[in-house]
């Protein structure tokens, strides 16, 4: 076992790993003036913007999964075809994308407060104009401008908790990714029952627009000291030769192709489950609530056990439960559907674990590194939901949506050359 991996490292596997990647990178640019001026603030200030954080990751778990228990009612209101559907879903996820390039670069400059305060913002425009529009184009544009929403609150809602506690921020993290938890929880059960008492999808996405507005009066008014300027410096040349090493290359595809599974079971399984399966959408979405609360359960039991049966390892593990899972969920009876939200109970660990594995590596600007990682999770996150849209067209959406099956065993095939190319974490 390299120790390298486990008694070298500080970080906490439980925590989501977008935001263990972000707090990492922010955590980098952090300077002691700073602390000094969150200090300057009083406890009941801090806790005030503390739950104004916790507040924004519940609307961005609840607003990003609107998507699956929405997403048919849309299609057949629009008369579109699974490839447009996954298109829509895929322009959120480059905005996704954007955003968290960008909006690190404005927290330097401007604090965390402009960037929640944007996200706010971004959304109120996005859902309103997304609630309104017909046009294709137009929708995928309107998601995208969601996406800008999404990517900021993950950049500035963990940068304000490492901002406000010097101490304890894993805990505080943790906190943070419970309200995103319980937000994607919720949200499938709010739908359902708007759309089974007759309401429109547009009708769900503009009562949503309701926590939007209240996220960006929360920054507007709420008051947070400016950051100095950071003297930090980022080697282009160091983070290249560093972050793409043969073993980076296998951890970035690693990552893709899981957040491609992961989310494309989000966006798809209630039309799976209603097309395939013969669920009603109170049936379905229900199942989308399970598949988000298995992840969470899983989290809480990922603390006690990922370190000691080491990140490769419990990977591996995972990754074969999660292909067992989806099989028998998928190509069984619909009994056996409940297998599909299973997997949230193995999955829950990929992303926090993979994350907890690259910090854990002896690398130069491994905070950029980390930002590279994120980027490739988001990539999944784009061409997930896309890649069995477009082949539902094709071939259906029972055997499109078994694509999720691919995705794991391709995520295990990585996992296996990174147990080949050296052991981390006792794997």
């Amino acid at each position: 076992m390299n120790t390298e991996y486990n008694g070298g490292s500080n970080s906490n596997p439980l925590q989501s790993g977008k935001k263990r990647c972000i707090k990492t990178i922010l955590a980098a640019h952090t300077t002691e003036p700073q602390a000094q001026k969150t200090r300057s603030l009083s406890p009941s200030h801090i806790w005030l913007l503390t739950v104004g954080g916790f507040f924004a990751f519940f609307v961005f778990g609840f607003v990003d999964n609107l998507k699956g228990p929405t997403l048919p009612a849309l299609l057949r209101d629009l008369n579109f075809n699974y490839s447009q559907g996954g298109t829509i879903l895929f322009g959120a996820y480059i905005g996704f994308m954007v955003a968290t390039l960008l909006t690190g670069v404005l927290a330097d400059a401007t604090g965390m407060k402009t960037v929640l305060l944007l996200a706010g913002i971004s959304l109120t425009v996005g859902l309103t104009a997304f609630s309104l529009v017909n046009s294709f184009w137009l929708l995928v544009a309107a998601l995208f401008i969601v996406g800008l929403g999404l990517g900021a609150i993950e950049v500035g809602g963990n940068g304000l908790i490492v901002d406000l506690h010097t101490g304890n921020r894993g805990r505080f993290l943790n906190l943070l990714a419970v309200f995103h938890g319980v937000g994607s929880f919720v949200v499938p059960l709010y739908a359902a029952q708007l759309l089974s008492a007759s309401f429109s999808w547009r009708q769900v996405y503009q009562f949503a627009i309701i926590l939007a507005i209240g996220l960006a009066i929360f920054f507007l008014l709420v008051r947070y000291p400016r950051p100095p300027r950071s003297g930090n410096t980022l080697d282009l040349r160091t983070l290249v030769s560093a972050g793409f090493t043969r073993q980076m290359t296998w951890y970035y595809l690693l990552v893709t192709v899981y957040v491609a599974a992961e989310i494309g079971i989000a966006a798809w399984i209630v039309e799976y489950l209603q097309q395939a399966k013969g669920f009603d959408i109170t049936g379905s979405s229900f199942y989308l609530s399970l598949f988000f609360a298995m992840i969470m359960v899983g989290r809480l039991a990922g603390s006690v056990i990922v370190e000691r049966i080491g990140y490769l390892r419990i990977m591996l593990i995972a990754s074969v439960a999660s292909i067992v899972c989806l099989t028998i969920g998928i190509l069984g009876s619909t009994v056996l559907a409940f297998f599909i939200p299973l997997t949230g109970l193995f999955f829950s660990i990929m992303f926090p674990t993979t994350t907890a594995a690259v910090s854990s590596l002896q690398l130069a600007n491994r905070g950029a590194i980390l930002g590279v990682l994120f980027t490739f999770g988001g990539l999944g996150g784009a061409l997930g939901p896309w890649l069995i849209g477009t082949a539902a067209d094709r071939v259906g959406i029972e055997a499109a949506f078994a694509l999720t099956i691919g995705f794991c065993v391709v995520t295990l095939g990585a996992l296996l050359m990174l147990r080949r190319i050296g052991r981390p974490a006792g794997g």
